[in-house]
């Protein structure tokens, strides 16, 4: 079995990496970015925290909460084909996506500390070493690198990195879905088969710990901001994909793993490597490097993303490099008043409100250009309060 994941891991992570037609491909291009944003630190934390939270209705909670993103993603996918147009006209709709914006750089600022908080966790849970200081050592040691190399020439040398990042991790997901499978079968030949004794009520406390667990599923709008690199049509079209593809890929995941839950999980983010242990030695070992990998990566996108859109909401009044020490100092003061559980549920509550504004953009440029149905209108209205709900109520696990 650890010869199979193993072997499994590096072919499709190189595959991926090193494949010809799909370096050529624009449209795989257009849809790893989604799918590498939505897959990369969900995919860690999903199944212990909802084992945690829920117990063996995880995969339906789960269900619900890709429900939830889909909607959004709708929201989103209408904004690129209706109000890009007419984004830089003046109007109530663009003010609405102004202060967007602003949420957005507000959001970034947390998912950077989310990303290296959770990196840290899963480096010293690798190691065996419990430390109170040592995640936000690592943490703020990194954040001092990411933004002093950008404040000194960019971030562009790093962001190239990120091809190979995302392809370990897909990689590494898809040999955890095939040894899952694997597992699973071997234990229903045995007869062996049969779900933990975990507790699998839902309380109210319980579906405000779901509402902070927005971000596993998140990841989806960094489509909007392709406009650069890809045709509206493209990006409409290949964050539906993206979103497709993970959802597909969660729900199986998180039925597979089921069968693994147990007592005890939940408060432990990085607790997906001792679940997984029985299924295989290696897998842990292969979770923590690609763990380390994609939120290293995922921490230099989300920099170089907020510095961006700080240099537009300020008109380029803000270079770049004031920008990334603006960056730095947020971030490390949010590392050093949080825990990695307590920054979950703040990012998932910033991109909640990021994506009710958008809502209402929505909502205006539908009723403004009549381009939807009364139908449509009441959706993106709905979208838009349940965004707000979980910005209200979302709090931390554990």
């Amino acid at each position: 079995m650890n010869v199979l994941i193993v072997i499994a891991a590096l072919c499709l992570a190189g595959f991926l990496a090193f494949s010809p037609r799909l370096s050529k491909s624009t449209g795989w291009q257009a849809t790893a970015t989604p799918l590498a944003s939505i897959m990369g630190s969900g995919f860690l934390v999903s199944a212990p925290l909802l084992a945690g939270i829920v117990g063996n209705l995880a995969v339906v909670c789960m269900a619900v909460l890709l429900v939830l993103a889909y909607l959004v993603g709708n929201v989103m996918r209408f904004n690129i084909r209706h109000f890009e147009p007419i984004e830089n006209e003046q109007g109530a709709a663009q003010k609405v996506a102004f202060l967007s914006r602003m949420v957005l750089v507000g959001a970034y600022f947390i998912s950077v500390s989310y990303y290296l908080q959770l990196l840290a966790a899963f480096l010293l849970s690798s190691l065996g070493i419990e430390s109170e200081y040592g995640p936000n050592l690592i943490s703020s040691s990194l954040i001092l690198a990411i933004c002093g190399i950008g404040m000194w020439k960019g971030l562009d040398q790093l962001g190239s990195v990120e091809k190979y990042a995302v392809s370990l991790n897909l990689g590494m997901i898809g040999a955890l879905l095939l040894a899952l499978a694997l597992y699973n079968l071997r234990l229903l030949q045995a007869g062996e088969w049969t779900l933990s004794d975990v507790t699998s009520v839902i309380d109210l406390s319980d579906l405000r710990v779901l509402l902070g667990l927005l971000i596993v599923v998140q990841g989806f709008e960094t489509s909007r901001y392709l406009g650069d690199l890809y045709p509206a049509e493209q990006r409409i079209k290949t964050m539906r994909m993206a979103q497709l593809i993970s959802t597909g890929i969660y729900l199986v995941f998180i039925g597979l793993a089921t069968v693994l839950f147990h007592d005890g999980l939940g408060s432990d983010v990085t607790a997906i490597m001792t679940m997984t242990a029985p299924v295989a030695a290696v897998l842990p070992v292969l979770l923590a490097i690609a763990a380390i990998g994609s939120q290293f990566s995922a921490a230099v996108a989300d920099s170089e993303g907020a510095g961006g859109l700080l240099e537009d909401v300020t008109n380029r009044k803000l270079s770049m490099r004031y920008a990334y020490f603006l960056i730095m100092l947020i971030t490390l003061a949010l590392t050093w008043e949080t825990d990695v559980n307590a920054i979950i549920a703040y990012a998932s509550r910033a991109f909640a409100l990021f994506y009710a504004l958008q809502s209402i953009v929505a909502l205006m440029t539908a009723r403004v250009q009549r381009k939807r149905s009364l139908v449509a209108e009441l959706r993106f209205a709905l979208v838009g309060l349940l965004c707000f709900a979980v910005f209200l109520f979302g709090v931390p696990s554990g």
